[in-house]
């Protein structure tokens, strides 16, 4: 096991709320319908939307390439326990099918954060 990447994000929560408040098709480019549905049951939607917005920002700085792919391709989910972890999508999916990532997504009421961490499996 190797830490391939590092990234880290923090965003104002009221930025993703008036992008998604001025731009209809903001929330379809860049979350997915899992990602909105989860959200859309949360009592802070706008800061939980940019939480995700942070985690996916994360995820893309530890890869270091930056972003050439559909951030709808990262999908920041939760597991039973409410812990956040990445799934992958189509091309991210096989591209890195040999990594796993790690993912912690904080927030307060003006600003979200995220830092996520790239590790091979091998």
């Amino acid at each position: 096991m190797k830490i391939l990447g590092i990234g880290n994000d923090i965003i104002e929560i009221e930025r993703v709320e008036k992008a998604i408040k001025r731009t209809k098709k903001f929330k379809e480019k860049v979350f997915s319908e899992k990602e909105i549905e989860i959200v859309e049951k949360k009592s802070s939607p706008f800061a939980s939307y940019a939480g995700r917005f942070a985690a996916k920002e994360s995820v893309a700085k530890a890869f270091g390439t930056g972003i050439k792919f559909s951030l709808t391709d990262i999908e920041i989910l939760n597991d039973k326990l409410g812990k956040p972890y990445v799934n992958l999508r189509n091309k991210l999916k096989e591209k890195y099918d040999n990594i796993d990532i790690m993912i912690t997504i904080s927030h307060n009421r003006k600003v979200a954060i995220a830092t996520a961490i790239v590790i091979s499996k091998e």
